[in-house]
């Protein structure tokens, strides 16, 4: 039986995750490390970063090649857990 959300995309696919967190840490840092713990194959043009309009937050997007909605579900598990992150999408 194959997981209803798994029909939804077609694994292998490009995904992009996007993390938010204050400008005051190093997001950028922390995320690329928590994503290379999943993903092995993660090229340095899959991030960009971009201020908020005060540049008081910044937003990661990094854009992943996902082989599974687990794999997925643990990326978003270990970044929403750390304190830094504010919100992942």
């Amino acid at each position: 039986m194959t997981d209803e959300s798994d029909e939804l995309f077609n694994f292998p696919c490009d995904f992009p995750i996007k993390i938010m967190g204050r400008c005051d840490c190093d997001l950028e840092i922390l995320v690329v490390e928590v994503i290379n713990r999943h993903v092995s194959d993660l090229s340095e043009n899959a991030v960009t970063t971009r201020p908020s309009g005060k540049g008081n937050f910044i937003s990661v997007t990094v854009t992943v090649k996902a082989t599974s909605r687990e794999q997925l579900d643990n990326i978003y598990r270990e970044l929403t857990a750390r304190e830094e992150v504010l919100m992942a999408l």
